[in-house]
């Protein structure tokens, strides 16, 4: 009787464990070399990248992807076309660009940008398998960096930031004046 038990016991964990997917994407987005290594159970990926440009930022650390979109339109800036579209936190996303002449350098308002060809492989990747994106590094220039709360899911970090919402997503980063700079002369322009 044991035996049969067994026997039913790792026939069904062996069915359940066919069931669940081999494993997840895994996107390591390089903010220094503008460069993105996939790995995933069809094989592995290196393409060409443009983060956050001189004046916004791109976040680091890790992500889940929490919606796909095979066409967004950037309400922000001017209905720009964001083609196939993996938004990991607010309005932030991995998306095909159009400007390929300028992957490979920092060039976007915070969103990691890729050919389009290669978008559409990591979206499909992304549908069959789920991904894991890490985002590290320092762009080449300088460029800002905005470092995410990583281990906050989307939602918890929505529900923290409520008073921003997705329309700060894309904000250039500011430079305010100190409190003493202000007491000095308060009417001045930042």
């Amino acid at each position: 009787m044991c035996k049969k038990i067994a026997i039913l016991f790792a026939l069904f964990c062996g069915l359940f464990a066919a069931a669940q997917p081999a494993g997840a994407v895994t996107i390591d987005v390089n903010l220094s070399s503008q460069t993105m290594h996939v790995t995933s159970n069809s094989g592995t990926y290196d393409w060409p990248i443009s983060s956050a440009r001189g004046g916004y930022s791109t976040p680091r650390g890790y992500f889940k992807p929490y919606s796909l979109q095979v066409m967004h339109y950037s309400h922000k800036y001017h209905m720009s076309p964001m083609p196939h579209s993996i938004f990991f936190l607010g309005g932030y996303a991995i998306h095909g660009t159009y400007s390929v002449a300028e992957l490979g350098r920092p060039a976007s308002h915070g969103c990691v940008r890729l050919a389009p060809a290669n978008a559409t492989t990591l979206f499909n990747l992304v549908k069959q398998e789920g991904a894991r994106i890490a985002i590290s590094g320092t762009p080449p220039g300088g460029g800002h960096v905005y470092a995410a709360h990583h281990k906050k899911s989307h939602t918890q970090f929505a529900a923290h930031h409520h008073h921003t919402g997705h329309a700060m997503a894309y904000a250039p980063i500011r430079h305010h004046k100190t409190l003493h700079q202000w007491l000095h002369n308060p009417g001045a322009a930042n």
